[in-house]
């Protein structure tokens, strides 16, 4: 019995101890606990307010203290930020032209070395989004900007959206590739369709009365080229141009008489100095043969080209622009002239169909197809009646006239020429007829 409350004594003993070690280190941390609340509460400070966590520290002297871990300061300054960078992305799939990282003040390039939370990447959206929101802000580009902040948001939190992001910087194929390749096109602002019909029709008009201006020009500038320098039919000359440099002549003559009449009735009485000097005088006076053709040639010139340009038409549809010309008249009566060919043709094949003979219009509308509209309208009424009466809507008949015409064009030289080289080839075709 007495050896049974001995052991019981021992072990009582060794469960106090064990009571007791559990107490007086809670009494301990309790205190030191309690230390530390003590020297915070002056200052108003909660260590806990600011999202750190105490820790116990151990101090020199071998005791523990607990101290709380300040975060690190954000020096970001929304109303400064303004440079939100840029970016290649034309179809608007991120930030658009923005740079995301940018729009919330960090950099890309320094965004991975410093891993900033997303606390830090939340705090700086929503005071961003305070900054710019619509109702809040007068910057023209609120709206917009705000838009792209919540975009830039959502793109670096989300972790699959911001690797895309980051692997399409530098690489464009890759965004093209994936979002196509469009983006380098963009559809221009809507135009007032009145506007753009009405500028194309003055445009059309004005270049065609443009070119129907510059048609008559050039045949007005030939026919003045051709009568100042006196062209034969082989250099190019035509019967208009030969009329026209003799009323020119007309009028050069009629000039020169006015002028010496008007120097007979203003002469004056003048005293001759010396024989020498009057001879001399008259020897100065005198000209070249070669220069008064060239003085001619220059007084010509102008009467001629005054001549020319008065013409207003020169057939062939060679004149002046007048409203006729304008595109859109032309094109209005375009259809009419269509059908009216269209049933001319019809006609025509018609009576071939019946073997009846060719009427006068149908023989005039045959010829001007075979010599050109422009000889057609060019020739005089005498001269279609004889084109008309050859038949040259025949190959035959039409090789044969454009012969002749070739050989009106040809110099007096070259005609003879041409007609002794036409008689050996007879005589050659006779010799060999023979044999």
């Amino acid at each position: 019995m007495k050896r049974y409350l001995t052991n019981l004594r021992g072990h009582g003993v060794i469960v106090m101890l064990v009571l007791a070690v559990p107490a007086s280190l809670h009494s301990i941390y309790g205190s030191c606990f309690m230390a530390y609340a003590q020297e915070a509460e002056p200052s108003g400070e909660d260590p806990y307010a600011t999202g750190s966590s105490p820790s116990l520290t151990e101090d020199n002297d071998g005791s523990f203290s607990t101290k709380a871990k300040s975060p690190t300061a954000d020096k970001f300054n929304v109303k400064e930020h303004m440079d939100w960078g840029s970016y290649y992305d034309p179809k608007n799939v991120f930030c658009g032209q923005y740079d995301c990282y940018r729009i919330l003040g960090f950099d890309y390039e320094s965004f991975g070395a410093e891993k900033p939370d997303t606390k830090i990447i939340t705090k700086r959206y929503r005071a961003l989004s305070r900054e710019w929101h619509p109702d809040k802000s007068k910057h023209k580009n609120a709206k917009e900007r705000f838009v792209k902040i919540a975009r830039a948001y959502e793109v670096l939190t989300d972790a699959t959206s911001r690797k895309e992001y980051d692997e399409m910087r530098y690489n464009q194929e890759a965004y093209f590739q994936k979002y196509g390749t469009n983006v380098l096109w963009q559809y221009a602002p809507k135009s007032d369709t009145i506007i753009v019909v009405i500028f194309i029709l003055l445009f059309v008009n004005g270049f065609g009365w443009f070119a129907q201006y510059q048609r008559w020009k050039s045949v007005a500038d030939r026919l003045v080229r051709a009568a100042v320098e006196d062209w034969s039919p082989a250099q190019g000359g035509s019967n208009e141009s030969k009329d026209l440099r003799e009323h020119a002549l007309e009028i050069l003559a009629q000039r020169e008489r006015d002028e010496a009449g008007t120097d007979d009735t203003t002469t004056t009485q003048k005293s001759s100095k010396s024989s020498k000097s009057s001879g001399k005088s008259n020897k100065a006076s005198k000209l070249t043969a070669k220069e008064k053709k060239q003085k001619q040639t220059d007084d010509l010139k102008p009467i001629i080209e005054e001549l020319a340009y008065d013409i207003d038409d020169f057939g062939a549809g060679f004149h002046k622009p007048t409203w006729r010309d304008l595109i859109i008249l032309k094109l209005a009566k375009f259809p009419y002239h269509m059908a009216r060919v269209s049933f001319w043709q019809t006609k025509y094949w018609a009576r071939r169909l019946q073997k009846l003979p060719l009427t006068e219009d149908e023989k005039a509308v045959l010829t001007e197809r075979a010599v050109g509209h422009v000889a057609w309208e060019i020739a005089s009424e005498e001269e279609q009646k004889e084109m008309m009466s050859r038949e040259l809507w025949i190959l035959d008949n039409l090789a044969e006239y454009k012969d002749e015409q070739e050989f009106k064009r040809l110099s007096k030289g070259e005609q003879k020429y041409y007609k002794k080289m036409m008689k050996r080839k007879e005589s050659r075709g006779s010799d060999l007829k023979e044999d």
